[in-house]
C-alpha cells in the first residue's frame, strides 16, 4: 500500500493529484486537487477535508461528479483519502475528502458475518444450469407439439430442474467450504478476466468488452451531496445519500421495493435496460488498484441492486473504496465486483459516471460511514432465487434467476421485489388480472427441510403485489428466528397468471341426507357461480366429529377470499382478547409457519361447525383465540395464506380446494342422532 499523508499533516495550500476512470477507455486518469483545508467536528463527529478540482478531466466531466467516490487523492506521493461528496446545487468543483487514516480503521473492524452454513457462491453450477436449461429448451421447440400449452408445462419442469441439481451440486459441497480453496479449481474460468483489475491502467479496459453485453448501465455510487451549505461559522460538509441502482426491476418493481426499505433516506433509481443474462464466471484472482471502478451488490443476475464507485486503497487482498457509505449497515456481506465505465453526464450543478457492474471478484465486509471495505477471491453466501412466470393471456414463459447476498433484514424485501417484479415484467400490465403463487423455500427453519405454499389471487390492479405477501411473510418469520439463524439455501416460485377474473361465489349446499350419526360422512352437494359464467355444482364430503351432541349442527361453506372481522372474536372477552399480543410473541418460528400454514387459501372452501355465542370453557377459549390470530394475521394484509401442499385438517373441518378464488360464506343444517 502507498505511504500516507495524516489528517493532523494536511495544510490548507498543498497541491494533489486524484485519479479515476472517466470513459470507456479504462485508462485511469488524473486532475489536480487544490487543498481548502481540514475540517474537525470532534470527539464523535467526522472528520473531512476541503477541497477543489481543476485541470482538463474536471474541465471534461463539468467538476466532480456522482461516481468518482473513492477516487484517492495524493500530495506529493502520499496518499491523503478519498474523494467523497460535494454539495448540491453549489459549484461542482468543490469537494470533500475522507481521510484514509478514518478509512483503514474498516479493516480492523470485527466481521462475524458470513457464519451462516449456507452455499458460498458458485457461478460454475449457475452457469450450467442456464445451459442445460437453454438446451432443454431448444430440445422442446424442435419437437413443435403442443405449443400453446407447452411453455407452461415445460417451463415449470426445468426450473425444477434446476433446483434439484443445484441441491446436489452446492449444498453438500459448500457447508465448510471457503470461496479461497476454490482457487485452484478455476484457473480456466478467469481465463477472459484475467486482465481485469490488473496493476495497470489498461485493467478495466480489458474487462469491458464481456461485461459490456451482460449488465445494463448503472449509475455509480453518489459522491453529491442532497444538502445545500449553510451559513455559519464552520464550512458545511457535503452528505454523500445512499442510492440503489436497479437493473431489470423496471418502475413499478423499483417503487415496489422502494417502499419496503427500512432505510427511508434511500433512494432506488433504474439504470440501463433490464439484464438478460447473469454474468458467468467469477475472478478468484482480480488485483485492483487505486483509480479502478469497483462494484457493490446485494443482488445479482436478472435483477440487480447496487451501486459502483472508485477504488482507494489497496493492501495485499484487502480494498478500501467509496469514501461514504453504501447502505451505512456497518459489517456486512455482499458482492464486490468489478465494473466498466460507459461515460459521464454533467449537469448545471451536478453530473454522474455511468457504469456497469461486471464479474464478482471478493466479498464487502464493511459497510460504514467512512466507506466500504471488502477482501479479493471471498465470496458472500447467497440465496439463490429462481421464479417461473407463465401468462396464459400473452402465451408468455420466462424464467429468471436472482443470487442474493445473505441479509436478514433485506433478505425477504428483496425476495418479494424480484418475485413480483418477475410477474410485472412477463405480464406487462398492471390491470385487472389472477395470479396462482407457489414457492418452496429449503430451509432448517423447519423440520421437514422445505416449506412450500401455494395461493391464487385477484385483483382489479396489480395483484403481484398482494401475491407475493406470503412469500414475504414467510421469509420474514424464517429470518427473524430469535431461536438461531435460520439457513436459507434457496427459495424457488412459481407464477401462472390469467387475465380472467377467476373467482366464484358460494350459491347452496344441500345435504343428501339431513340425520346423521356422530362419525359418518355425508355429501354436500354445492353451487357455486363463477363471474360471468354458469352455475357449477361439486360435492364435499364431510365427516361429522365424533363428538358432535345430537341435535341441530349448524355448518359454514366458507370461502377463503371471505374477509369479515374475524367471527372468533366475537366469542371473547375484551380480556380474553388483549392476551392475543401475548400469545403470538411466545410462538417459536416453527409454530408461526404452522399457523400460517394451516390458514386456508383463497381458492379452498372451508366446511366448519359455525360459531356460536356461548361460554367457552379455557381450553376453548385457547383455541378460539388462535383462530382468531391466525384470521388477524392473514386479513391484516388483506390476503388470506394458504399450508402446504398436504394441510392437517382440524377435526369437525374440511379443505375442498376449488378452481377460483371464493369470496363469500353460506350455511347449512344437519340433524345430528345418538349414535
Amino acid at each position: 500500500m502507498d505511504p500516507i499523508l495524516p489528517f493532523g499533516s494536511v495544510e490548507e495550500g498543498m497541491m494533489g493529484k486524484a485519479y479515476t476512470v472517466v470513459d470507456s477507455s479504462g485508462e485511469i486518469r488524473n486532475f489536480d486537487v487544490d487543498i481548502v483545508g481540514p475540517i474537525d467536528d470532534g470527539k464523535g463527529g467526522s472528520r473531512m477535508i476541503m477541497a477543489r478540482a481543476t485541470g482538463p478531466v474536471i474541465e471534461q466531466t463539468g467538476g466532480i461528479l456522482q461516481g468518482m467516490s473513492g477516487s484517492p487523492v495524493y500530495v506529493d506521493g502520499n496518499l491523503v483519502g478519498a474523494v467523497a461528496a460535494g454539495i448540491k446545487d453549489m459549484t461542482p468543483y468543490t469537494f470533500f475528502i475522507t481521510p484514509i487514516e478514518d478509512m483503514m480503521t474498516l479493516w480492523q473492524m470485527p466481521d462475524t458475518k458470513d457464519k451462516t452454513r449456507l452455499p458460498s457462491l458458485s457461478l460454475k453450477h449457475y452457469q450450467k444450469e442456464r445451459e442445460d436449461a437453454r438446451k432443454a429448451a431448444e430440445k422442446a421447440a424442435e419437437k413443435g407439439t403442443g405449443e400453446t400449452d407447452k411453455p407452461q408445462a415445460e417451463e415449470p419442469a426445468k426450473a425444477e430442474g434446476a433446483a434439484k441439481e443445484s441441491a446436489q451440486t452446492e449444498a453438500p459441497a459448500k457447508a465448510g467450504e471457503t470461496a479461497k480453496g476454490r482457487e485452484s479449481e478455476t484457473e480456466t474460468e478467469t481465463g477472459t478476466g484475467t486482465g481485469t483489475g490488473t496493476g495497470t491502467a489498461e485493467a478495466p479496459a480489458k474487462a469491458k468488452e464481456p461485461v459490456k453485453a451482460k449488465e445494463p448501465a448503472k449509475a455509480e455510487g453518489s459522491a453529491t451531496a442532497e444538502e445545500p451549505a449553510k451559513a455559519g461559522d464552520k464550512p458545511q460538509k457535503g452528505e454523500a445519500k445512499s442510492v440503489l441502482y436497479l437493473a431489470g426491476f423496471g418502475r413499478a418493481g423499483m417503487d415496489f421495493l422502494q417502499k419496503r426499505l427500512p432505510m427511508a433516506e434511500i433512494r432506488c433509481v433504474p439504470m440501463g435496460t433490464p439484464s438478460a443474462v447473469l454474468q458467468s464466471q467469477a475472478i478468484y484472482n482480480a488485483n485492483l488498484q487505486p483509480g479502478s471502478p469497483v462494484g457493490v451488490a446485494v443482488a445479482y443476475g436478472d435483477f440487480a441492486v447496487g451501486a459502483t464507485g472508485t477504488v482507494t486503497a489497496v493492501d495485499g487482498k484487502r480494498v478500501l473504496a467509496f469514501g461514504h457509505p453504501f447502505l451505512h449497515r456497518g459489517n456486512v456481506s455482499y458482492f464486490m465486483t468489478d465494473a466498466n465505465v460507459v461515460g459521464t453526464i454533467s449537469g448545471v450543478s451536478n453530473g454522474m459516471k455511468v457504469a456497469s457492474v461486471g464479474h464478482i471478484i471478493g466479498r464487502i465486509n464493511q459497510d460504514r460511514e467512512t466507506g466500504v471495505a471488502g477482501i479479493l477471491g471471498e465470496f458472500p453466501s447467497v440465496v439463490p432465487v429462481r421464479v417461473h412466470v407463465a401468462d396464459k393471456t400473452l402465451g408468455a414463459s420466462e424464467s429468471y434467476g436472482t443470487r442474493i447476498a445473505y441479509d436478514e433484514d433485506l433478505l425477504s424485501k428483496l425476495v418479494g421485489s424480484v418475485a413480483y417484479a418477475a410477474m410485472n415484467k412477463t405480464s406487462n400490465t398492471l390491470g385487472s388480472a389472477t395470479a396462482k403463487l407457489h414457492f418452496a423455500i429449503r430451509t432448517n427453519a423447519v423440520k421437514s427441510g422445505m416449506f412450500e405454499r401455494s395461493n391464487m389471487y385477484y385483483s382489479t390492479a396489480d395483484v403481484g403485489q398482494i401475491a407475493v405477501g406470503e412469500l414475504i411473510q414467510a421469509m420474514d418469520i424464517i429470518s427473524a428466528n430469535t431461536e438461531k439463524e435460520s439457513d436459507i439455501v434457496d427459495v424457488k416460485v412459481d407464477v401462472e397468471m390469467d387475465g380472467d377474473r377467476k373467482t366464484a361465489s358460494l350459491v347452496s349446499a344441500a345435504p343428501d341426507k339431513l340425520s346423521v350419526k356422530p362419525g359418518e360422512t355425508v355429501n354436500l352437494t354445492t353451487t357455486i357461480k363463477p363471474y360471468r359464467k354458469e352455475k357449477e355444482t361439486i360435492v364435499i364430503p364431510y365427516k361429522v366429529p365424533e363428538t358432535q351432541k345430537p341435535g341441530a349442527m349448524h355448518l359454514d361453506l366458507r370461502g377463503g377470499a371471505f374477509s369479515p372481522a374475524a367471527p372468533q372474536l366475537l366469542l371473547l372477552s375484551p380480556t380474553d382478547a388483549e392476551s392475543l399480543a401475548e400469545e403470538t410473541s411466545n410462538r417459536s418460528t416453527q409454530e408461526r409457519l404452522a399457523a400460517l400454514s394451516e390458514s386456508s387459501p383463497n381458492n379452498v372452501i372451508t366446511v366448519m361447525p359455525s360459531a356460536q355465542r356461548k361460554d367457552l370453557t379455557a381450553r376453548q377459549k385457547r383455541a378460539a383465540l388462535r383462530a382468531a390470530e391466525a384470521n388477524a394475521q392473514a386479513h391484516a394484509k388483506k390476503i388470506s395464506l394458504l399450508g402446504s401442499g398436504k394441510k392437517k385438517e382440524k377435526p369437525g373441518e374440511t379443505k375442498f380446494e376449488t378452481n377460483y378464488i371464493i369470496d363469500n360464506v353460506i350455511h347449512a343444517t344437519l340433524q345430528i342422532e345418538k349414535k
